[in-house]
């Protein structure tokens, strides 16, 4: 890595512009920890061969620092020279953003594994790019499956029995096929349909190597960035990927899930079947669905896009702000709407590797923080920002989850105006590099959690084309019954006790006066500035059509 020192940006490179620069380099080395030890070698787990996966790390390991330095080279020698605010740099910026996730793509599509779940991390993350964010989203589908025999020989030596023992039939053809694992359908000897999650051979040994290489990577993009410090994301990524690779825990949070919602008829998580399930097998019932983000399907299934947005947000507003327990990887093909039943659908939750209980305290507090954002009560979002350890960054709450900023006109869900858009865009200009990278080293790890959730959940409604306030009215409800919800009470008290249900209702009735009323003195005071100006408009047309006239007659 003593070529990468070499590369050191230039100080005035120090401008918000540049923090996406640094942002792409960052993600180059989150990644590249992967590349070292694939999880799938190519040779089969029951003769492995020590000399060909030694080769095949050190292949590896090659692609990963080939593009670390490659990357650095391009963003270095591309924006040399450049003032960091001119056109011509930002150009050329997106230019290099392009160039870098190409790069980056390519090898998640070479190293495959763990390589891959570590770009589809990345583009989760609101940070980064829009660039990479873009290129990087298209490894959600595209993992390769494993090898059968590997697979088979994963299933026998976990559930002890042949599969003729176990199943009536099971499809060799994959019906799902993600980087750390796959889903076949099958049919067990009570004629029950299930779908058989298999863990990819060789995956927990490899654990300790590929994030150590993940730690010795982000410390040497430190050393060439000093300004730049991404250990949070680091850390956040190893901690998902961990806890992903334990399926018993993944069936506990599924059924935590089901006992969550169980009143909810909306709401479908499939049975698990514990004899059949291990660390490394799972084994559920079988849901027939569609991706929650097919519109060209609800559609076909007469159903009303909408709707469907109306009840995703309100079931991940439920998690956040009442349960304090999420469903951490929300993307499309976790979530599918099953067409049927005295609802006309129901959404199917799959994959719960990957979830979170949040801190008690920072749930009320994040309660709080909504209520504040919804009334735009920039006292109590500065107060709970210090809480939450931002401090003066607290400010940009509003803009990151409503759209708006604290001093914003606009109604809930309309964004902001071009003034206000201008004002905002001065004020990140003031931002230094260490500005970004404290803000989002100091947020607790459970705010980067919600918001990379919440981030999903946007991307999914903004392709169902649900208006942005359907999902803000429904993160202020929330967050007025989570603020009334008792820990000690059943998890699905708000369905289930009409008191608290009434009183919380009354609560939110109040938010929502309170904020109609508001929107009301806006459009009131909007109104008057347009008669004003109006009236302003006529008077002016009228005297210059006096003074036309008189001058008229005096010639």
């Amino acid at each position: 890595m003593e070529i990468l020192r070499k590369f050191k940006f230039p100080a005035r490179s120090k401008s918000p512009i540049f923090v996406f620069s640094i942002t792409g380099l960052a993600i180059t080395a989150v990644t590249s920890s992967a590349a070292v030890s694939g999880f799938r070698d190519s040779t089969s787990v029951h003769h492995p061969n020590k000399i060909a996966t030694a080769v095949e790390g050190v292949v590896r390991s090659s692609r990963a620092i080939l593009a670390i330095t490659l990357t650095v080279a391009d963003y270095k020698y591309s924006l040399r020279r450049l003032t960091a605010d001119s056109d011509e740099y930002i150009q050329r910026l997106t230019e290099v953003h392009s160039r870098s996730a190409k790069r980056i793509l390519k090898l998640c599509e070479s190293n495959k594994g763990f390589y891959v779940k570590a770009g589809q991390f990345v583009a989760t993350l609101k940070l980064v790019p829009k660039e990479y964010s873009l290129a990087l989203s298209s490894l959600q589908d595209q993992a390769v499956p494993c090898n059968l025999q590997d697979i088979k020989h994963v299933l026998t030596s976990n559930l002890g029995q042949n599969l003729s023992e176990i199943f009536l039939s099971f499809d060799e053809e994959p019906i799902a096929a993600a980087s750390i694992a796959q889903v076949h359908h099958a049919v067990l000897k009570n004629h029950q349909e299930v779908a058989v999650k298999v863990q990819y051979p060789g995956l927990k040994q490899n654990m300790k190597l590929d994030t150590t290489i993940m730690s010795f990577l982000s410390k040497s993009v430190v050393k060439i960035f000093p300004e730049y410090r991404f250990d949070w994301l680091v850390h956040e990524f190893v901690k998902s990927i961990s806890q992903e690779l334990d399926f018993i825990q993944e069936a506990k949070n599924s059924e935590k899930i089901a006992t969550n919602f169980k009143h909810n008829k909306m709401i479908t998580v499939p049975t698990v079947f514990w004899e059949f399930t291990t660390t490394q097998v799972l084994t559920m019932q079988f849901c027939k669905g569609f991706k929650v983000d097919d519109v060209e399907a609800l559609k076909r299934a007469n159903l009303s896009s909408a709707k469907v947005a109306k009840v995703l947000v309100e079931v991940f507003a439920e998690m956040i702000f009442v349960h304090g327990f999420i469903h951490g990887d929300p993307h499309p093909g976790n979530i599918l709407v099953s067409p049927g039943g005295q609802n006309g659908f129901s959404l199917v939750l799959l994959d719960h590797g990957n979830c979170k209980t949040l801190d008690e305290g920072f749930r009320r507090d994040f309660c709080r923080l909504w209520e504040a954002l919804i009334l735009l009560d920039s006292t109590k979002i500065q107060e709970l920002g210090t809480r939450f350890g931002v401090g003066q960054y607290a400010k940009f709450f509003p803009v990151i989850f409503t759209g708006r900023t604290s001093e914003s006109k606009s109604g809930l869900g309309k964004g902001m105006s071009i003034q206000e858009r201008q004002k905002l865009k001065q004020e990140l200009k003031l931002l230094r590099l260490e500005d970004i990278t404290t803000f989002m080293g100091s947020l607790p790890p459970d705010f980067l959690t919600v918001l990379r959730t919440d981030g999903l959940i946007r991307s999914i409604t903004l392709k169902l084309s649900a208006p942005q306030r359907v999902r803000l009215l429904a993160y202020a409800k929330y967050a007025v019954y989570g603020l009334g919800y008792n820990s000690t009470s059943e998890p699905d008290f708000v369905e289930k006790s009409v008191i608290s249900k009434s009183v919380m209702l009354v609560s939110y009735i109040r938010l929502r006066l309170i904020l109609e009323l508001m929107e009301l003195f806006q459009g009131i005071k909007k109104l008057k500035h347009t008669i004003y100006t109006l009236y302003g408009r006529v008077v002016d047309s009228i005297t210059r059509s006096v003074k036309v006239s008189s001058v008229t007659s005096i010639v």
